[in-house]
């Protein structure tokens, strides 16, 4: 029996139901938390049977530099990796992480990008699939219990979906909808935990992704996440675009618009990759635009201060935990 699969999510059950049919799936598991523990680890120790672990640093970033914290891939190395996980042409691929698919949406963007349109995301990540007691597979250390997949004949082409740099994200938050994926904080330039400056883009909306699934970090629905995106000025015809701190909960912001049938384009260098160029501006604050230079409000959370424009400055170093969304 051949399953048909379709969308962007794919559920415990219906992977279960993949598996069991003996059906050729490439399983990814992606599985990445910013301050750790270490993905590599959590694979280990469980996953889904037959799942390929894929580092995010590694293997769907380029080392950092200029471009932010994790830039795009090379064509090659991007390529390599795929088909060394058994991805395939035409053939379903599906990626998990722990629950709430901010990094899998990573993996699942740049798939699409170059090309691989058979890619599902497990909705819930592996805590869905363990809650739905489905198989774990688990390791001392080696990739397999058991035999690896075969290698895949993936072949990368990049330019299936929107890619901006800075000056087409600039352009965009004067034309379109830039959305900032990241905490509240760390748009309104209140606390910055990763990166060196504070703030935001300016004209930038405020948009944590952390709305765009439930507590149990399954996605929201079609109509909530439509609704969602209209409330933060998603209308018509305006091209759209997300940023983050390094283009990977922006990856999940992307997601969520195109499960609300909403295109838009990734600025994957994003805010590390911005304020690399301290002729680019900086806002902080609440909203969007800069009005009255005032000093950006460092502590007060929820405060009605308005935004300014400035040049970056060394933002105040802290030692938070970093927490799942909002942070990447």
């Amino acid at each position: 029996m051949v399953r048909a699969v379709t969308g962007v999510l794919i559920t415990a059950a219906e992977l279960a139901g993949l598996l069991t049919d003996g059906q050729p799936v490439a399983l990814l598991d992606v599985r990445w938390r910013l301050g750790g523990p270490p993905g590599r680890e959590l694979f280990t120790a469980g996953r889904v049977p037959g799942a390929f672990f894929i580092d995010l640093d590694t293997d769907l970033a380029a080392p950092p530099g200029p471009g932010g914290r994790h830039p795009m891939p090379t064509v090659a190395s991007f390529e390599a990796r795929m088909r060394a996980a058994g991805v395939c042409d035409g053939q379903l691929a599906v990626v998990y992480d722990d629950a709430d698919s901010t990094a899998a949406a990573r993996a699942w963007w740049l798939l699409r990008y170059f090309g691989h349109d058979q890619v599902r995301v497990l909705d819930g990540g592996f805590r869905a699939w363990t809650a739905a007691g489905g198989p774990v597979e688990t390791g001392d250390g080696e990739w397999y219990a058991y035999a690896p997949p075969p290698g895949g004949d993936f072949r990368a082409r990049p330019g299936h979906l929107g890619l901006l740099d800075a000056a087409a994200a600039a352009a965009l938050a004067r034309d379109g909808v830039l959305l900032d994926a990241r905490s509240a904080e760390r748009y309104r330039g209140e606390a910055e935990h990763v990166d060196p400056v504070a703030g935001h883009i300016p004209g930038a909306v405020s948009a944590p992704t952390a709305a765009n699934v439930n507590a149990d970090g399954t996605f929201r629905t079609t109509a909530e996440l439509t609704e969602r995106f209209a409330s933060l000025g998603v209308a018509g015809d305006r091209p759209v675009a997300a940023y983050c701190g390094s283009g990977v909960t922006a990856a999940h912001e992307v997601l969520a618009l195109t499960l609300a049938g909403i295109p838009a384009g990734l600025y994957v260098g994003s805010w590390s990759d911005w304020i690399t160029d301290p002729a680019r501006p900086v806002a902080t604050g609440p909203t969007p635009l800069p009005s009255a230079p005032r000093r950006p409000a460092r502590s007060s959370r929820g405060s009605s201060r308005r935004p300014r424009w400035r040049p970056p400055r060394r933002a105040r170093r802290h030692r938070p935990a970093a927490r799942a969304l909002g942070r990447r």
